[in-house]
């Protein structure tokens, strides 16, 4: 076993909410009295904190790849993993070596087992997501990065990633989401996100849905003494359009940050990346302004990100499958999305679904989607380590007037996707959970194909 392996089984003693949230699972004296035991790693490095109901990861990673085209050593902080553990605690474009990772389990394992429970605030045990948060801190501090920047996990106010002190904040899109933890409106979920915004400190805000987030988010910053950009008032124009069959997109903005236009092809897909990369470059304009902008393109050029829009073609033992589609999309929108760019990618061309989402999402609202567009739907479970709803799956596409086979066995109804669609030489779109992405990608990784 490598140190990654041994610290994520010493895990597995902790409370994981990723897994089964619970609603009090909020605060931030056990994440800060944690920090303090390490000489507070989160203060090493100047960071950015990005907040959000979709897109933050795919920000993250795009401010990220632009700071690395620049120069810096960078860490990058996001959620969940799809196959590697690594994924959460990386860099821009890869990993760090397996002495960083290593020296970093050896630092943390020992200290943390040393500690007397009488003694953590309110006595409450620690977390999983605490103490991986406290790794990626202590990780960066040992690779020596220049930059790091971190994703929220949930919310924002009370996210274990809150102890940090950025230099600029980012809030993507806010939707209706974790409605028993965040609030069960708009605005109470904006009040939560707009948590991390700190004093003096500048944050670029994401076009929003309604005009009321736009004013919970500005009235935050404003009590905060922090400036305040919303995108969509920087940005004077923008397209965007796909490159035929070389996966690609060609993205365009304009803005008077920048001495030019910003244009590149991107690998990250659909209009919504397309705004994840005005947005990436307006902060990073902000956080450095002199910054060439044919760096800003190289990065945006170089994102890559499994589980969004992640095309797969000549899956082994299944090339008959034109394409396989694995996308992480869990909210209406961003599903919504999800499928424009599926229609202007590959038209009316036949395509199957494989569904599975978590007992959290508006899963009536978001089968109304898929209504006429899919041959086959398969619906199923994410795996095991996400709580689901398999029968409020089937009540919502019932209700939806939708053809579909549903079963709880996920590796069964994966299966099944894979060969039906094989044999009726069908595009295959798998959505609704990173998690069932990830076990797709172990599906194909595992089978005897």
């Amino acid at each position: 076993m490598n140190a990654i392996d041994v610290f994520q089984e010493w895990l597995n003693d902790y409370l994981n909410f990723e897994h089964t949230p619970k609603k009090e699972i909020f605060w931030l004296d056990t994440i800060d009295y944690l920090c303090k035991r390490f000489d507070n790693p989160q203060d090493y490095a100047p960071c950015i904190h990005v907040a959000g109901s979709k897109g933050k990861g795919s920000v993250s990673r795009l401010i990220s790849c632009i700071l690395d085209e620049a120069g810096y050593k960078v860490g990058l902080y996001t959620s969940p993993h799809i196959t590697d553990f690594r994924e959460r605690i990386c860099t821009p474009t890869g990993f760090f070596s397996e002495e960083i990772y290593e020296k970093t389990v050896k630092e943390l394992m020992p200290n943390i087992d040393s500690i007397i429970p009488e003694n953590l605030p309110a006595e409450r045990p620690l977390t999983w997501f605490e103490l991986v948060t406290l790794y990626a801190f202590l990780t960066f501090r040992n690779a020596d990065v220049d930059w790091s920047v971190f994703e929220v996990g949930l919310g924002g106010r009370l996210d274990a990633t809150n102890v940090i002190r950025p230099k600029l904040c980012c809030i993507t899109p806010i939707e209706l989401e974790h409605t028993e933890f965040l609030g069960d409106t708009l605005e109470k979920i904006a009040a939560e996100k707009a948590g991390i915004i700190k004093n003096c400190t500048p944050v670029v805000i994401a076009p929003q849905q309604t005009e009321s987030i736009k004013i919970v988010l500005r009235e935050k910053a404003i009590t905060r003494h922090a400036p305040y950009y919303f995108v969509d008032d920087l940005i004077t124009s923008s397209f965007y359009h796909f490159n035929g069959g070389n996966k690609k997109m060609t993205v365009h903005f304009e803005s008077e940050l920048f001495n030019r236009p910003i244009e590149t092809q991107m690998q990250l897909l659909g209009k919504m990346q397309a705004q994840n990369a005005a947005m990436a470059a307006i902060a990073i304009k902000k956080l450095l302004p002199n910054l060439d902008e044919g760096i800003i393109e190289r990065g945006l050029a170089k994102a890559k990100l499994p589980g969004r829009f992640e095309i797969l073609e000549n899956v082994k033992g299944y090339t008959e499958i034109p394409a396989v589609i694995l996308d992480g999309a869990h909210t209406l929108n961003s599903i919504r999305l999800t499928i424009d760019t599926l229609n202007k990618l590959f038209g009316e061309r036949k395509v199957s679904l494989l569904f599975a989402c978590a007992a959290d999402k508006d899963v009536k609202d978001i089968s109304m989607l898929f209504r006429y567009r899919f041959e086959h739907v398969y619906v199923t479970r994410p795996g095991e380590k996400k709580e689901s709803n398999l029968a409020g799956e089937i009540e919502a596409f019932t209700h939806a007037e939708i053809k579909f086979t549903a079963d709880a066995d996920y590796n069964m109804m994966i299966k099944k996707a894979f060969e039906e669609s094989a044999a009726n030489g069908n595009i295959l779109l798998v959505t609704g959970s990173f998690y069932l992405v990830s076990e797709v990608k172990q599906y194909l990784s595992s089978c005897n194909c």
